[in-house]
């Protein structure tokens, strides 16, 4: 599908200088690794599930996206590192969770837009 596009130029100079400025203040690096570690549907679903159950251990992590443990810490590990999960221990067990209520807001709209996108 073809993008429509202008038929002549009619820049708006005051608009586009403050909207220059606020891109100036944006850390579009930093935002689109955190959309990085969305675009993975393992990743994904591992944050769907900790989105309806408020933390889970490796392991079950791993039984719920039927992969290996070794395949749930990678992911795990990943969503760490991008601020998106974080985890405690407890003995030799590590649970999970999401690292607050931004994330779940994140993945909450997403899924509603898809379903929407899907109902369209």
């Amino acid at each position: 599908m073809k993008a429509p596009q202008c038929e002549t130029i009619a820049i708006q100079s005051e608009d586009v200088t403050v909207l220059q400025r606020a891109l100036t203040d944006l850390d579009a690096v930093r935002v689109s690794r955190l959309f990085k570690a969305f675009a993975d549907p393992t990743r994904l679903k591992v944050l769907y599930v900790l989105t309806l159950e408020r933390e889970l251990c490796v392991c079950d992590v791993a039984a719920v996206i039927r992969h290996s443990n070794a395949t749930a810490s990678h992911h795990l590990r990943t969503l760490l590192e991008q601020g998106l999960v974080k985890y405690r221990k407890d003995g030799k067990v590590v649970y999970y969770s999401l690292d607050d209520d931004h994330v779940r807001l994140l993945v909450e709209i997403a899924m509603a837009h898809s379903a929407e996108q899907i109902d369209a």
